[in-house]
């Protein structure tokens, strides 16, 4: 996923053996896949060493399959995007040898196929189907079809890879389905969805399950992603067996306590999804300041929705539809156990609308950690994965 987290696996802290600088920079270019597929051309800076490291780049880039990325001496482009690239492949620390060449660059085939190998586009299996209002969706599954599904729905908008270490944890034990966002990652020339509303992205998690052939299934809503998984619990009682609400953004009516990031977000949001003109340039006002404010391990990933204008603005279609659905009426009558966690310090999406949302559903189990920001979610902290464990032994699929 994140470089940190690719270094952390290599063994970061002892002597690295001379390939795995390299096979960090393949991890880094597989990780930024969903990005560097929908910016233009980036340069990335290389100082004096640009002359050795820009064909080693080239040739990794070509054996991936991975958009090109180009080196230069100077010091790159000033944009956001093209930063949060430079960052991720932190081209500085490749290892050079005495004589100015990259170790490991002798075994550059074999290496950057064994990251490859290893990488969540292999890890995960990806089926390609449309939805009945014929929007076509990008579907992954990982683990062993027949074993108890569990569904991720994503924070809407966000690349599949944000949620890879959910993914990998719960496939040990676990037939594991995810998708990406309507509209968001489909081919160029494919038209905008009909609709982005919270019954359409319910509808979607429905998809999903019936592509991969899951009859029923537990659905963990990450973030933005918990409303549609209330939805499509209360509309289909019989295939959602039980939820769990992971630091989610919720709307109870006028008098649901907000963070500042949800009111200003929300607003910025609705502006972009009235008026194009206007969306183009609250885009390009958010986009010369959005990279200070996101932590740079999940950067290039967490982005994504910001890269083009048209990103942005359908993912202000998506994401205003889901923080301005008020979910009372969703709830009312919803039977299936949930698990709600968040913590108290959560100031992207506020706790208390968690809490309330557990206080609405009779039984519901409520976990408030008393530490974990809104980002810690992807991260994957072993304190989630075990209350989640927990919940599955107790409520089984």
């Amino acid at each position: 996923m994140a470089s940190g987290t690719a270094d952390a696996a290599a063994g970061v802290g002892s002597r690295p053996a001379p390939a795995d600088g390299l096979a960090r920079l393949a991890r880094a270019v597989l990780s930024l896949g969903p990005l560097l597929g929908v910016l233009p051309p980036v340069t990335v800076p290389a100082g004096r060493r640009a002359g050795t490291v820009g064909p080693l780049l080239a040739a990794v880039t070509r054996r991936l399959g991975s958009p090109a990325v180009a080196v230069g001496a100077g010091p790159g482009q000033p944009d956001t995007f093209a930063r949060v690239v430079a960052d991720h492949l932190d081209l500085a620390r490749l290892p050079f040898t005495e004589d100015g060449r990259v170790e490991g660059a002798d075994r550059l085939a074999d290496t950057v196929d064994e990251a490859a190998a290893a990488d969540f586009g292999r890890f995960c299996t990806r089926l390609d189907t449309r939805t009945p209002d014929g929007v076509p969706l990008r579907v992954y599954t990982a683990g062993r079809p027949g074993e108890r599904a569990v569904a991720l729905a994503p924070a809407p908008g966000m690349p599949a890879r944000l949620a890879e270490r959910w993914i990998r944890e719960l496939a040990r034990t676990h037939y594991v389905v995810t998708w990406e966002s309507r509209g968001l990652f489909a081919d160029p020339e494919e038209p905008a969805p009909p609709g982005y509303g919270v019954s359409a992205q319910a509808g979607d998690l429905l998809a999903a399950l019936d592509r991969a052939g899951a009859a029923r299934a537990h659905v963990a809503g990450l973030c933005g992603g918990a409303v549609p998984a209330v939805a499509a619990a209360a509309l289909h009682p019989d295939r959602i067996t039980s939820l769990s609400l992971w630091h989610g953004d919720f709307d109870l009516g006028p008098d649901t306590p907000k963070t500042d990031h949800q009111r200003n977000l929300q607003a910025l949001l609705s502006m972009a999804c009235a008026d194009p003109a206007l969306a183009a340039t609250i885009h390009e006002t958010l986009c010369r300041s959005i990279g200070d404010n996101v932590p740079a391990d999940l950067a290039h990933l967490v982005l994504y929705p910001y890269a083009t204008v048209e990103l942005f603005r359908r993912y202000s279609e998506l994401n205003t539809a889901v923080m301005g659905e008020d979910l009372r009426p969703r709830l009312a009558g919803l039977g299936q156990p949930v698990l709600v966690v968040t913590s108290a310090d959560d100031d992207t999406a506020h706790p208390e609308g968690s809490a309330r949302v557990a206080a609405a559903l009779p039984g519901a189990v409520s976990l408030v950690r008393p530490h974990g920001d809104h980002i810690s979610v992807f991260r994957g902290e072993p304190e989630l994965f075990d209350a989640l464990a927990e919940f599955l032994t107790e409520h089984p699929v």
